[in-house]
């Protein structure tokens, strides 16, 4: 058992001088002292089988090998502990010569997010439950359901972005095909509200985007009017804009809709004298509506002469221009810092 010590004593000492880091010092002091498999260890286990003299002496020699080792191990570990901090300390050290930092930007909502919360609130607030619908849609429930004929500008892939070897799918042109979706999960009555973010193929201007967000709006029941169309907008605006804003309700043909309407508000970036964000005509279009068409309602699965209903479609981007008096809906979607910081 002498020889063993010793053999450990060399051993240990000179794994201990090849190792450069502290987890390289642990595998070492584990070979050596873990308690089921250490060499040294197994040297302590075996003393209980000796007796007398032998044990009296060997348990002396192996004790003072084990204080001896475990001291280098702690010395061993304190070197490269303060060579590590050193070598940090060099990699880390500030210079004091170097321009300060900008303090880290708070994140905040995004404006399209504020307005779209404000939305699902007043709504939630009147009754409506909140949906959502597939982004990538069929051309079924984009155009069939709803009434819009083949023959319409709409189904035109100048309009329309239709997903190559696919033709009868679609990147949703309008949160419209959710009205069929919801009338053939709940039936009647109904009132929702659906947001969320549309494509269309067409240039980009102060006023028009590729990619935007709407919010549509169903109502089904029994003797709905035009009446219950235009009290609720006027509370949509109202209670989003916070303020009394002057609208004005002229005819607009909408295949889902008979009769269809536009919805326009004045324009609160110029106040109506005029600019980008208007077309320069001092009128915003803002909510196209009207009273949902009989083959809408018979698509959805009721019978369109128990249930009647309103539907209306939202450009919340244009909303959230108006709210803040942004000139141009691009900006909504540049991601530029000092921008959206405004917010």
């Amino acid at each position: 058992m002498k020889q063993q010590l010793q053999k450990i004593e060399q051993e240990f000492k000179k794994a201990i001088d090849g190792v450069g880091d502290v987890l390289k010092l642990d595998e070492v002091y584990q070979r050596f002292f873990s308690r089921k498999s250490g060499e040294m260890t197994q040297i302590m286990k075996n003393l209980k089988e000796l007796s007398g003299e032998a044990r009296k002496e060997l348990g002396s020699l192996a004790n003072e090998v084990k204080t001896n080792l475990e001291e280098i191990y702690g010395s061993k570990k304190q070197d490269l502990e303060h060579a590590g901090w050193d070598r940090i300390a060099v990699e880390e050290q500030i210079d004091v010569t170097e321009p300060k930092l900008p303090p880290k930007r708070k994140g905040h909502l995004h404006p399209m997010t504020i307005v779209h919360n404000e939305l699902e609130d007043l709504f939630t607030s009147m009754g409506f439950m909140v949906l959502d619908g597939p982004e990538l849609e069929s051309d079924y429930y984009a155009f069939e359901a709803l009434n819009i004929p083949k023959t319409h500008p709409a189904r035109e892939s100048m309009d329309t972005f239709y997903v190559k070897g696919k033709p009868s799918w679609v990147m949703r042109p309008h949160t419209s095909p959710v009205q069929i979706r919801a009338m053939q999960k709940y039936g009647a009555p109904l009132r929702t509200v659906v947001s969320g973010r549309v494509f269309r193929n067409e240039a980009t201007d102060a006023s028009h985007e590729h990619t935007f967000y709407q919010m549509e709006g169903l109502v089904v029941d029994k003797d709905i009017s035009i009446s219950n169309l235009i009290g609720t907008m006027q509370e949509l605006l109202q209670g989003v804009l916070k303020k009394d804003v002057e609208v004005r309700l002229r005819p607009g043909y909408f295949p889902f809709v008979e009769p269809g309407f536009e919805l326009d508000m004045k324009c609160l970036v110029c106040s109506g004298t005029g600019c980008g964000a208007c077309k320069h005509s001092g009128w915003v279009e803002t909510v196209p509506c009207g009273l949902i068409h009989p083959r809408v309602i018979k698509a959805g699965g009721l019978d369109p002469k128990v249930w009647t209903g309103f539907a209306f479609g939202l450009g919340s981007m244009r909303l959230a221009m108006q709210k803040y008096g942004i000139e141009d809906i691009r900006h909504l979607h540049a991601g530029n810092m000092e921008f959206l910081e405004q917010f």
